[in-house]
């Protein structure tokens, strides 16, 4: 369980480290080398504006350093994550959407 004195950021790393956690105690090669590879590419949380389709605009939380085309988000008011591709105005949701592993090894 996580605690409920931690800050919003806080939550958002032990969500995304639990998942990495169980992934790499698991018996999925490829699971464990996805986790690996977002391990490597994890920042510290931080809230970002990202853009939806029909010009909406929500507060999400990076999870992933920007590739130059790609990062995870965090979607706190849907509760799961988000593969965004990077654009001119900033993250852009594309629908990839579920598991901070499962947005992360879509790419």
């Amino acid at each position: 369980m996580i605690s409920p004195d931690l800050t919003i950021a806080e939550r958002v790393s032990a969500l995304v480290d639990a998942e990495i956690d169980d992934a790499l105690a698991g018996a999925d090669v490829i699971l464990q080398r996805t986790a690996e590879a977002m391990r490597g590419a994890l920042c510290a949380p931080r809230k970002v504006r990202v853009n939806f389709s029909g010009g909406l605009t929500q507060e999400c939380w990076s999870v992933t350093r920007g590739d130059g085309d790609y990062r995870v988000m965090y979607m706190p008011v849907a509760g799961y994550f988000s593969l965004c591709v990077e654009s001119d105005f900033g993250p852009l949701d594309i629908g990839v959407h579920g598991s901070a592993l499962g947005c992360f090894g879509s790419v």
